[in-house]
């Protein structure tokens, strides 16, 4: 989403909103009820309308519905403030909520008051994908729209989502890279199918029925937004067919074919030249004829504004307005559409029929949703309420999804988890160590609490507390050292917990180096030098940090990454420090050094290397530079051993009689569905937990292609996040898709099996398989 249009400041502390809201509670502000359309019980006279019968196929509902508007009417349902029709007993109806990780009050179509005073609030989305747990991602999603259901029910919420935010995160200064599941397109699909699929639910997986509508954004190849004097709204991205199609679409596919999602988002920059927003081929061509959206496609805010403002794309507003509707826009977010589509219809750019199209498509999601069968609470989730907003299995499921997600980088000695009984004192330093909003990140609702990480210190051991810096920025001035020093010189343990918040990366905001803001290098080495006891450093930030100071840092003895760890961050921080709960994250973006930064810009979005120009590549599957840690990294308490049980040393490709593979040597061949018909393997795999502790751990299966079309160097083909008792076993079965996950994407973009080997790797083992015709 943009921030265009003021955004709602939500950063009031929920304690003082609590207690204002049962003031005003008190002086008789309640409930109110929810918006929706055919209220047969007011208006009798609607039961005649052929859209209020519910008993109907929703195609000629919607039909119905669309041939008894004006011109005028229907254009009023091409923006995100819907216009009301009284005729028709249609409200108006606003389209434009939040939900990328919790119910959020940022849009227009969501408020709190004392009747719901806030929602449980998730870790932000890059430390869920660091759980590497797909039945987490759903859970949390089923969580979030039983809430968001909760709120509608009671006036104070919509039914559309514009969430979640699965772009690539393909540079690590991208301000926006907390809001994505990170760099890997396999780990980003899934993660936007599972947590689609748990927004959207409804009892019996009725496609016709949605719980609330999902949004996935931003389309396509975003990744820019503020970066040396280069904005989104003006940014062309120069994208390949090949990067296209294997980086930067299979999220955005994934969602469309896998989640069966309601809605995506079209982005502010442009492609190839093309913004996004106007282009046929990437709407009308790929996500609905290609793909079978079964639902509707929004504008980021003011999208259609911002090519004719700000890119210049067409003369006029009414070609504008015109181009976007016919590339398959549905809905604008913003009042462009609102203004300037009856002119381009008087002015022969557009026919109305095309209009008419487009609301379609969006009176289908609402028909889908219940808004057009009268009184919500008569319906399927009719009974959520209040009561089922804030439960305490909601807000545990937040502080285990902080847990799951939370990332051991270093650990020498085995120096955590901490013993409460030999550790009674810890020195809890550092500019994070105390806060609350900056651990839910951005596109942030009010928690139902916060515990902090000294709170979740505090409840274990006695706690010596020094900010060491003012805020994040750390600059010169604000350095409080000698209070900090004094303190971990007492301390038996010393706690540092640093990093980042929104005033480093934001949306509109990404950064220029990858090096901890201001002085807190300084203040966590001088702290380290004078500490009495082992020293934990804690990263708390969305994106990666060049950190090998404190790695190289025979003082600093553990290093923790917990992203925005959400409103329960201080516990689960707690849990894993004093061994409550064994680590089992694993990085979902590679942290680079900070060279990578000062020689590399933001705007070159090519993923591949190019050895004539010294271009390293991006990311951990074409990257080809030094790192500080990769994508997967990760410890845990106890040792995991891996032994290959079963799995195939070639498989065949059959070709049908007569293909030029058949006499000439061919290095890939193209993908066809007849041949890729059950063309598939188990790999078996003992996984042993050889430690003392309980865990998770989560198995990565990663292949090496052929060195064919500029294959990647290696590639996630699955994963599998297992429990095992201390001192137990697991057999765990990976499933292969020869022709989706051995296959590579050509020059062209297209996707094909390649010959020859391949390299598979689980862990430190390695297995090689030969494909051949």
């Amino acid at each position: 989403m943009g921030c265009i249009r003021n955004r709602r400041n939500c950063s009031v502390f929920p304690l003082f909103l609590r207690l204002l809201f049962i003031f005003l509670g008190s002086r008789g502000i309640s409930a109110q009820s929810p918006v929706f359309a055919c209220d047969v019980a007011k208006n009798p006279d609607l039961g005649n309308f052929g859209f209020c019968d519910s008993s109907m196929e929703i195609g000629d509902r919607v039909a119905d519905l669309v041939k008894r508007l004006t011109l005028q009417e229907k254009i009023g349902f091409l923006v995100d403030k819907a216009g009301a029709v009284g005729r028709l007993g249609i409200p108006s109806y606003e389209w434009w909520s939040e939900a990328l990780h919790g119910v959020s009050n940022v849009g227009p179509g969501t408020r709190f008051t004392s009747v719901v005073p806030g929602a449980t609030s998730f870790p932000q989305v890059i430390l869920t994908a660091a759980s590497f747990n797909t039945s987490l991602f759903e859970a949390i999603g089923k969580v979030v729209s039983t809430e968001a259901r909760a709120m509608y029910n009671v006036g104070l919420a919509g039914l559309t989502y514009w969430s979640p935010n699965v772009n690539i995160f393909r540079d690590p200064r991208w301000g926006r890279g907390q809001e994505t599941p990170g760099e890997d397109p396999l780990l980003s699909s899934k993660y936007a199918t599972g947590y689609v699929r748990g927004l959207q639910q409804t009892d019996g997986g009725d496609a016709n029925r949605l719980k609330v509508a999902a949004c996935c954004k931003h389309y396509t190849a975003y990744d820019v937004d503020a970066w040396k004097g280069v904005d989104r709204y003006h940014f062309n991205a120069k994208v390949t067919k090949q990067d296209m199609d294997d980086t930067f679409q299979p999220p955005f596919k994934s969602c469309v074919i896998d989640g069966n999602v309601a809605s995506v988002m079209c982005s502010y920059n442009q492609v190839n030249g093309i913004p996004t927003c106007a282009d046929p081929d990437l709407l009308a061509g790929t996500i609905r004829g290609e793909w079978k959206l079964n639902g509707y496609i929004v504008s980021d805010c003011d999208s259609v504004q911002v090519l004719y403002n700000d890119q210049h794309y067409t003369k006029t507003p009414e070609e504008a307005a015109a181009k976007s509707i016919l590339a398959g826009l549905d809905l604008n977010c913003g009042s462009f559409l609102s203004q300037h589509t009856e002119a381009a219809v008087k002015g022969g750019n557009l026919i109305e029929s095309a209009i008419d199209k487009a609301i379609t498509n969006n009176f289908a999601v609402l028909m889908r949703l219940g808004f057009f069968e009268g009184d919500p609470s008569k319906q399927p989730y009719g009974k959520l309420g209040p009561k089922d907003v804030c439960t305490e299995q909601n807000q545990e499921l937040a502080r285990e999804a902080a847990r799951q997600g939370i990332v051991l980088l270093k650990n020498t000695d085995g120096s955590l988890p901490l013993s409460t009984t030999a550790i009674k004192t810890v020195a809890v330093i550092g500019p994070n160590a105390n806060v609350t909003k900056t651990m839910i990140g951005n596109y942030e609702g009010i928690p139902c609490k916060y515990t902090t990480p000294l709170q979740g210190l505090a409840a274990s051991v006695s706690t010596l507390y020094q900010p060491g810096c003012l805020n994040v920025g750390c600059a010169g001035s604000s350095l409080q050292l000698d209070d900090a020093k004094k303190s971990a010189s007492m301390a038996d343990a010393t706690v540092l917990i640093v990093g980042a918040d929104q005033s480093v990366e934001a949306e509109s905001r990404d950064r220029i180096d990858l090096h901890l803001p201001g002085q807190q290098e300084l203040l966590i080495t001088e702290v380290a030098n004078v500490s009495k006891g082992p020293v934990i450093l804690v990263i708390m930030s969305g994106g990666p940090m060049d950190i090998s100071f404190a790695k190289a840092d025979d003082r600093i003895r553990s290093i923790l990454w917990v992203g925005y760890p959400g409103e329960a961050g201080g516990a689960a921080i707690a849990d894993v420090i004093f061994g409550r709960f064994n680590p089992s994250g694993r990085l979902p973006v590679t942290w680079y050094p900070q060279s990578f930064a000062d020689k590399v810009p933001m705007t070159n979005m090519n993923m591949r290397p190019d050895p004539a120009t010294g271009y390293p590549g991006r990311t951990y599957r074409f990257y080809t530079g030094d790192t500080i840690y990769t994508f997967g990294d990760g410890l845990s308490y106890t040792q995991f051993n891996h032994h290959l049980v079963q799995a195939p040393k070639r498989v065949s490709i059959p070709l049908e009689e007569g293909h030029v593979c058949h006499s000439q040597s061919c290095k890939s061949v193209e993908v066809f569905q007849s041949s890729c018909e059950n063309l598939a393997f188990e790999i078996h795999l003992r996984v042993r937990n050889a430690g003392k502790m309980d865990g998770s751990h989560t198995i990565f299966l990663f292949s090496t292609p052929p060195s064919v079309h500029n294959s990647p160097q290696k590639h996630l083909l699955g994963f599998e996040k297992v429990f095992l008792g201390s001192q137990t076993e697991q057999l765990v079965k990976l499933q292969v898709d020869v022709c989706k996950d051995l296959s590579v994407v050509d020059e062209l973009g297209s996707r094909k099996v390649a010959l020859g080997f391949h390299v598979l790797h689980v862990g430190s083992l390695k297995h090689s398989l030969s494909v051949r015709i």
